[in-house]
């Protein structure tokens, strides 16, 4: 007896998220009922090909095999289907972006809008993840990072303006501290770090007149997300290195200082990146189309 497509793409959305309510979820199904379907795919070819614990799921050697020949044959699927927009006046389908939380509002959201008004058929599915994920394994169309932090193989395109980074603190918190006023004077500073999911700290870059510094920083408080940073700036917990466009209206009502102004020149923004393919599924063509128009 013959494995379905069902079963083949339930098996797979499974694999991608390792976590049965995670998947049960991405396909509109109860996790009882993927749980039902596993089984029964997994009795029609007479191996486990999953393995399941109260703590935790994992594929086997033989799970992994069957996920990876079978990834390129769904995305072929996909982009058969995606080859019908060809009959339609604008594409439709989903748009599946992954974006740590900061990229998504400072870089995706301004031309979102603009986007889904022209593209009323296109569904966009952003998810939040600072993590570096391998979007092609994943099932991800595109996603958005900073130019260096996106692999070779991909194709990156500009997304929004310059940004800037901004070191700032509250009142309540200077108060306390004097003011920085040379990037050594950061070592006797309470700075908030930003901590990556693999547990490293990131370094303040700064610059000025040609001379570029990474400052390895201090601080009593670490977290992973930019925007949770600059609400522990703002309750006082510590400096906080964050995108100037977050702080500007903050500064202005005096609920934020700003330092080191000097020391923190523009840069390249986001970029939005996807795989280097002959052919683009038109809902992502339309998507870096929209994108490279407004560059």
């Amino acid at each position: 007896m013959q494995a379905d497509v069902r079963e083949l793409t339930v098996f797979l959305e499974i694999a991608r998220h390792l976590n049965f309510r995670r998947a049960a979820g991405a396909l509109g199904v109860t996790p009882s009922a993927l749980s039902h379907s596993l089984r029964g795919l997994e009795e029609k070819l007479g191996l486990r090909l999953v393995h399941r614990t109260t703590r935790s799921v994992g594929l086997t050697a033989a799970g992994e095999r069957l996920a990876e020949r079978l990834r390129p044959a769904f995305r072929d699927i996909d982009d058969a289907l995606d080859d019908l927009n060809a009959f339609r006046e604008a594409p439709v389908g989903r748009l599946r972006i992954t974006a740590a939380r900061v990229a998504t509002r400072l870089g995706l959201m301004p031309v979102l809008g603009p986007f889904m008004a022209a593209y009323p058929g296109i569904e966009v599915d952003i998810v939040d993840n600072p993590a570096f994920v391998d979007i092609v394994k994943e099932g991800f169309d595109a996603g958005v990072r900073f130019r260096e932090r996106v692999a070779a193989d991909m194709v990156a395109i500009p997304l929004g303006p310059p940004l800037r980074s901004a070191i700032v603190g509250s009142p309540e918190y200077f108060a306390k501290h004097p003011l920085p006023k040379t990037p050594k004077d950061l070592a006797t500073q309470d700075c908030i770090q930003l901590r990556f999911s693999n547990g490293s700290r990131y370094a303040w870059e700064l610059e000025r007149n040609g001379q570029e510094l990474e400052v390895e920083t201090r601080g009593s408080l670490a977290l992973s997300d930019q925007v949770e940073i600059l609400e522990a700036a703002l309750a006082g917990l510590g400096l906080g290195y964050v995108f100037e466009s977050q702080i500007e209206s903050l500064v202005q009502q005096r609920r934020l200082v700003r330092v080191l102004e000097a020391w923190c020149p523009p840069y390249p923004g986001f970029f939005l990146y996807y795989p280097s393919r002959r052919h683009l599924p038109p809902v992502l063509k339309a998507f870096v189309d929209f994108v490279r128009a407004r560059t």
